[in-house]
């Protein structure tokens, strides 16, 4: 018996191809996404030899869905089925740990998903590891933030049960909805993306609960800058850092707090919390190789390279795609694509994926450090960095942002009014090396994200190629477009 949850936000287009590539014997589906598996299943050629799948249908208590024949619903088979312990036994039985338990589709922002296989010891091993890393003790009242169908809810969805803890869902993930669920149940514990962390912010006063007790948050994705991790936890949140793929059944990495941490600074220690961590206690290994040498870079928190990973908790390989799966690992040790350093104290901290690193006149740039310094500006909500052509240089950073709200007696605007693109350069060049340095900004009303909430930064790298820098400017002034109107506010 093998489950997979699908990401409930892909087209109907993306989940066929998953279909199709599984074969799954059995579809559960939740009522409000009755329409779109519909659509999902007129696209699917199911003809012999692959039989269509069962559907099941589980249901609100006030759901009116009605359902075709041959479709069933969940908790009218429950109360139909048989509980014979033959049966479970039969059925359910684990004669191999290294068994899969679990097959997770990757995101598939360049290409078709790839369905990651998961071992029971892998699911196992990601659990403890949750438990003791985050010290989430028993009972925990976990808040689901985090769509289950990201890497299994980052393997929670056992974690919490071997806790003996509660499961709070959300059909939606609003600030109102989350504060009225801390307040009414009592939430200890939840995960989630850096993008939530800006929903607990933005939230209205009057939506915030104020519990006496701290609610843990496990983050991981993209650096929080510092000033969004200060600003959540002056709101009563314990923010911990972690890093994991789709590939290592959740987190792997994990940045305790540590007690000496205590005695600095405020903005040094949001600094400290930021990074990716140490590995966990269930992972066999962890490190930053030089990607042409293979050696290990110098912890010295500068030199950067490949992080890799090896352990059970990493994936047994990508189904039916021996190819992809030869490509991932080299000598044992699956290859992340994820660009780090080593600091002195042993933490990993993420300096950009591999295909992100924008190279200006030899020069590697780190869009995720050029990232930091916008969201220090407290007029920036969101901020994405990528490469724009340069004549001479070859590329240079292209930033585009997105800008607080405020209110005004004409009502909301953005602060696009007040900042300006020549602003936001020059507050970069007094925070960072010229070279480093943005020279073109786009604000837009929003970035364009996959389903997972990520940044598609390919798409704004297919707009930044149609910006030209001329060679001695710098700044809005010299920046040309090659072949462009206009760029829309909203991708």
């Amino acid at each position: 018996m093998l489950s997979y949850p699908i990401n409930t936000r892909l087209d109907a287009k993306t989940i066929a191809i998953i279909l199709r590539h599984a074969q799954p014997k059995i579809l559960f589906i939740d009522h409000e996404f009755a329409p779109l598996t519909q659509e999902v299943l007129h696209l699917l050629p199911f003809d012999d030899p692959i039989p269509k799948p069962l559907i099941i249908f589980i249901n609100d208590m006030d759901s009116t869905t009605k359902h075709s024949p041959g479709e069933l619903e969940y908790e009218g088979l429950i109360r139909t089925g048989d509980p014979s312990p033959s049966m479970s036994t039969s059925t359910f039985c684990v004669r191999n740990e290294h068994d899969p338990i679990s097959l997770n589709y990757t995101s598939g922002t360049t290409a078709d998903p790839k369905g990651v296989v998961v071992s029971h010891r892998g699911a196992y091993l990601s659990a403890l590891s949750t438990i003791m890393d985050w010290e989430m003790g028993i009972s925990p009242v976990y808040l689901w933030t985090l769509p289950m169908f990201h890497a299994n809810g980052w393997s929670h969805t056992w974690s919490v049960a071997a806790r003996g803890g509660t499961n709070v869902c959300l059909r939606h993930v609003t600030a109102p909805e989350i504060y009225k669920n801390i307040s009414s149940h009592g939430v200890t514990h939840m995960s989630c993306v850096p993008t939530v962390l800006r929903f607990l912010i933005e939230g209205q006063q009057s939506d915030r609960s104020h519990s006496s007790r701290p609610v843990h948050i496990l983050t991981g994705g993209s650096s929080p800058p510092t000033a969004l991790l200060k600003k959540v936890e002056q709101l009563g949140f314990r923010i911990m850092h972690g890093y994991g793929l789709t590939e290592t059944s959740g987190p792997v990495l994990f940045c305790e707090w540590q007690d000496e941490w205590n005695r600095l600074p405020e903005h040094r220690q949001m600094q400290l919390k930021a990074r990716q961590g140490i590995r966990n206690i269930t992972l066999a290994d962890v490190d930053v190789k030089n990607t042409t040498t293979q050696e290990s870079v110098p912890r010295d928190g500068k030199t950067t390279g490949e992080i890799l990973i090896k352990g059970n908790s990493v994936m047994k390989g990508y189904l039916k795609n021996p190819k992809a799966t030869s490509e991932a690992f080299k000598d044992g040790w699956f290859n992340t694509g994820d660009i780090g350093v080593i600091h002195p104290d042993g933490h990993l901290e993420i300096k950009d994926r591999s295909k992100d690193i924008i190279i200006s006149g030899g020069e590697n740039i780190s869009s995720i450090e050029v990232e930091k310094v916008l969201y220090e500006n407290q007029k920036v909500v969101e901020a994405a960095v990528v490469a724009m052509p340069h004549p001479l240089w070859g590329e240079t950073p292209c930033a585009f942002i997105v800008l607080k709200v405020v209110e005004t007696r004409q009502g909301p605007r953005e602060e696009e009014f007040v900042t300006s693109e020549r602003d936001l350069i020059a507050y970069c060049r007094d925070s960072m090396p010229h070279f480093m340095c943005p020279r073109k900004v786009v604000f837009l009303q929003e970035l364009p994200k996959n389903s997972n909430g990520k940044i598609l930064k390919s798409k704004l790298r297919d707009i930044a190629k149609a910006f030209v820098v001329d060679e001695d400017g710098v700044g809005s002034k010299k920046v040309q477009r090659r072949g462009v109107d206009h760029v829309s506010s909203r991708l």
